[in-house]
């Protein structure tokens, strides 16, 4: 039998983006695949404020193949490759403002097996960072352009956070002053968090 999840509605996907960033904590991440499915609370998420924010990929409204999904409606799958590592965001912002909300880490629920076998690595090594759980996950770029609310992978309400953590974002050293900007958020005290 199927497990049956709730899914996070459409006007969750439409607040603010900062606003998303935190409350995407503690939702459940679920990949479907002929393989078997997957998920796993998400635990630190990073904000990308679009065309002011330096380190946004659509920085003055840059529109590319890669970038295009950015400016659809808010709920959207926005996957990329960066060092041969695919990352999966949700698209925020209202269509045309493209903005968007890095998954950076997730805490394992369903399907720890199959994860393993994607993913070879013990303990919070599994999936603390962007790279790494979507390799476990079996996210790939077949999802990009895909939207949150539908298989085959979509967030479902998880649980409430009792703590959230703000910092910095990791891994933008050339971007001036948005390197600075506090949209990194995290599960405070979660062993997934990627640093």
């Amino acid at each position: 039998m199927k497990k049956s999840f709730n899914l996070l509605p459409q006007e969750i996907y439409e607040l603010p983006t900062l606003e998303l960033a935190k409350r995407l904590l503690g939702c459940l991440l679920v990949k479907e695949t002929s393989e078997g499915t997957t998920s796993g609370y998400i635990v630190e998420t990073e904000a990308y404020l679009g065309p002011e924010d330096r380190a946004a990929h659509s920085f003055n409204n840059r529109r590319t193949k890669r970038t295009e999904i950015m400016f659809a409606e808010a709920g959207r799958v926005y996957t990329y490759v960066m060092h041969t590592h695919c990352l999966v965001n949700v698209v925020s912002g209202p269509p045309g403002k493209p903005e968007a909300v890095l998954i950076r880490a997730v805490e394992p629920a369903e399907g720890k097996e199959l994860m393993l076998k994607r993913r070879p690595k013990q303990g919070r090594e599994l999936t603390n960072g962007p790279g790494k759980l979507t390799k476990a996950m079996g996210i790939n770029m077949e999802d990009y352009g895909g939207h949150f609310t539908k298989s085959p992978l979509f967030i479902a309400e998880g649980y409430s956070p009792v703590s959230i953590s703000t910092g910095g974002r990791i891994g933008i050293g050339n971007s001036g002053e948005a390197r600075d900007y506090p949209y990194r958020f995290w599960i405070s005290g979660n062993e997934y968090v990627s640093r």
